[in-house]
């Protein structure tokens, strides 16, 4: 029996959102990002969530920006996966622009908004904003490639 690579059961301390954790717990999202939840917010957009900790920070304990560029490409992924256009592990990320409007804050909720602008045969077009409450941290656009067709 395979084991899925992602558990996306329903987060009991947040109801309405959904679990987004890698099964293999020593991955970059496990390691890394630490617990995150995702909900579907229509037909073409998603919301993730992270928690970011003290190992997130950077010397002035913001969130660091690299943690919120991999944040930003797992969210493009999580949207892709919850909106089911892609499968774990089939996709790859070809650009992704990052604009930094300002600091994250640890300790509280940064949540990464996802819309997708256009799905083609192999291309998903996203863009979106990462933010902590009403502050906007980053905004983004990105392209996913999908899987060639078998």
């Amino acid at each position: 029996m395979d084991i899925p690579a992602f558990d996306s059961s329903p987060d009991p301390d947040n109801p309405g959102w959904l679990n987004w954790r890698m099964t293999d717990t020593t991955r970059y999202n496990g390691t890394v990002l630490g617990k995150m939840i995702i909900r579907s917010e229509g037909a073409n957009k998603a919301r993730l969530r992270m928690f970011p900790e003290h190992r997130h920070s950077n010397l002035r304990d913001s969130v660091h920006g690299g943690v919120t560029l991999g944040f930003i490409d797992v969210a493009m992924f999580g949207t892709s996966r919850i909106l089911g256009l892609i499968e774990a592990g089939t996709a790859v990320t070809l650009d992704l622009s990052v604009q930094f409007i300002g600091a994250g804050v640890i300790g509280a909720p940064l949540e990464a908004e996802v819309e997708l602008l256009e799905e083609t045969g192999r291309l998903l077009f996203m863009r979106g904003i990462v933010s902590q409450g009403e502050t906007r941290v980053a905004a983004f656009s990105g392209t996913i490639r999908k899987p060639a067709k078998k």
